[in-house]
């Protein structure tokens, strides 16, 4: 049998939880900022025009903020469900 966990380790994993949260947006931070590194790169060749360019980088920014909300969202679900006795 395993005991119930103390309210001291609850807190020490949700910390963590939290922590592996931060680290997953800096991920996906990085994604956009390679997509819009990638959308300069095609522009600066003039594959793309400069109103293509703006529109793209605004969907990867709705992409960003819907997956970043995703994982805020999922981390005060697990915070919750840790605190929960």
């Amino acid at each position: 049998p395993i005991p119930p966990l103390s309210e001291e380790r609850r807190k020490d994993l949700v910390k963590l939880s939290k922590k592996y949260g931060e680290e997953t947006k800096v991920q996906i931070r990085g994604f956009r900022r390679e997509g819009n590194d990638e959308l300069k790169h095609l522009h600066k060749e003039s594959s793309l025009t400069e109103d293509t360019q703006h529109r793209l980088e605004a969907e990867i920014q709705k992409l960003t903020d819907k997956f970043i909300q995703a994982v805020d969202d999922f981390t005060k679900k697990k915070e919750e469900e840790i605190l929960a006795i």
